[in-house]
């Protein structure tokens, strides 16, 4: 298990919320109707690289919602510098990627049910 600084937790929080907030204004008309939250994020100990991960409902979407997520990075990269300019020095690269753990947790209550 890696170890994560004070301020790479810190960082990491900021960002989570940030970039969920980011998601939440653009709506779900901009993800083709799927529902898109920030399940965590996880960042390099230099800070300049930022891993999001999203969790998508419904799963079926959840191709199209990564999709649209990576070409609008470079835009989305631009709203978080607005956001935490004033606390970083460098705004990270952000990677974006799908958190299953929704489809895990469904998949288990399927299998409890029979």
């Amino acid at each position: 298990m890696e170890e994560y600084s004070t301020r790479q937790l810190k960082v990491a929080g900021q960002i989570q919320r940030d970039m969920a907030e980011i998601i939440r204004l653009k709506g779900m008309g901009f993800f083709s109707g799927a529902l898109v939250s920030v399940s965590g994020v996880k960042i390099s100990p230099d800070l300049s690289v930022a891993k999001v991960y999203v969790s998508v409902f419904p799963s079926q979407k959840a191709d199209a919602v990564m999709k649209i997520l990576e070409e609008n990075v470079r835009a989305l990269r631009g709203e978080l510098g607005a956001r935490v300019a004033k606390q970083l020095r460098i705004v990270p690269e952000i990677a974006f990627f799908l958190d299953s753990s929704l489809d895990y947790v469904e998949h288990i209550e399927e299998l409890l049910k029979k």
